[in-house]
């Protein structure tokens, strides 16, 4: 049997195979930077070159990779690229707080002020914001956690409190310009309270973090020893470091170990404060009948207090607590604690 004659691929020939291997979506994107000339030509070329041989295909990949292999991609500039193709993925103040994780170090030397504002109290964030107009607060808030945010905005005057909120639902893009515009303003701001601007560092968030993400034996030896030191201080740690969302990470059987501890009421009061998908892992570790029992309760429970939630919530913490010590239930990934 006679082979097939290869294909002659010429340069549009081949830009026309790597186009249509790539995605809809992206090959649209590369598709919208062509001139019209560059478009009519690809688009008839795509059009007319019938059926591609998968030699046909590997010959068009081998090219391009022949013609960049001397190319390289340079280091410089690396982060001002990578938020470039950020900006037209999500957004300015997205990307911003995106990068912000990615590369901290960059992002606050750019933005020493708002570098500089994460690290605030945030009564002295509402102080310094108290001034400003409704919108670029929303804009400064944005570039802080929710949590910081949220109590730079208990800072701020009452009155001041709805129109942020209303600005910051209703936001929408922020260019670049504007929020180089309010990084002057909160710099001379900062300049003239230099030196007496506390900085707010630790706590027992960052600390029961750091406990967490440490080995275990960090945590058996060093909270013993801080609760002879300080019994009200060992107890706030271990409560920030054990929160129910930590139970997500059970498995079904332990799960079921769990639920069997714990009273009716208090589960579904408990539960009541989840998401529905995240009460599914609950509903996983009992039999469907149970399961569908415990949705009715929960739906006929209708609107509960928060604190209520809460309590039951550090109630069945507690019965997990319990059940850990006694090796009844165990967490973890398999260090040497746990066998």
């Amino acid at each position: 049997m006679t082979a097939p004659t290869p294909q002659l691929l010429g340069g549009t020939d081949k830009a026309a195979i790597m186009v249509m291997l790539l995605a809809e979506e992206d090959a649209s994107k590369i598709l919208g930077q062509l001139t019209p000339d560059e478009l009519r030509q690809l688009a008839g070329t795509m059009c007319g070159i019938g059926e591609v041989e998968p030699q046909s295909i590997v010959d068009a990949i081998a090219g391009f990779s022949r013609s960049t292999e001397n190319s390289g991609i340079s280091g410089h500039g690396r982060v001002d690229s990578v938020r470039k193709l950020l900006n037209g993925a999500v957004g300015e103040v997205k990307t911003d707080n995106l990068m912000r994780q990615v590369a901290p170090e960059a992002e606050e030397a750019s933005l020493p002020a708002l570098g500089l504002l994460r690290w605030l109290d945030p009564k002295i964030i509402g102080e310094i914001l108290a001034d400003e107009h409704p919108q670029a607060i929303a804009v400064l808030l944005l570039q802080l956690d929710a949590d910081v945010a949220a109590a730079a905005l208990s800072a701020l005057p009452e009155d001041l409190h709805t129109p942020v909120l209303h600005r910051v639902a209703k936001l929408g893009p922020v260019s670049r310009q504007a929020i180089d515009i309010l990084e002057g303003t909160l710099n001379a701001k900062i300049e003239k309270l230099h030196g007496t601007i506390p900085l707010t560092m630790g706590g027992i968030k960052h600390a029961a973090e750091i406990i967490n993400q440490s080995h275990r034996s960090v945590e058996k030896r060093v909270l013993p020893t801080i609760g002879k030191i300080d019994k009200k201080l060992a107890k706030e740690l271990e409560n920030e470091m054990f929160k129910f969302e930590h139970l997500f990470a059970l498995d079904m059987k332990m799960t079921g170990v769990l639920l069997r501890e714990v009273e009716s009421d208090t589960l579904i009061m408990s539960l009541k404060g989840l998401e529905e998908d995240r009460r599914e892992q609950f509903y996983g570790a009992m039999s469907s009948r149970a399961a569908d029992g415990l949705r009715d309760e929960i739906e006929l429970r209708g609107r509960v207090k928060k604190s209520d939630v809460e309590a039951a919530q550090k109630e069945v913490v507690a019965i997990a607590k319990r059940l850990i010590a006694q090796g009844d239930i165990i967490m973890g990934e398999g260090d040497e604690d746990y066998v």
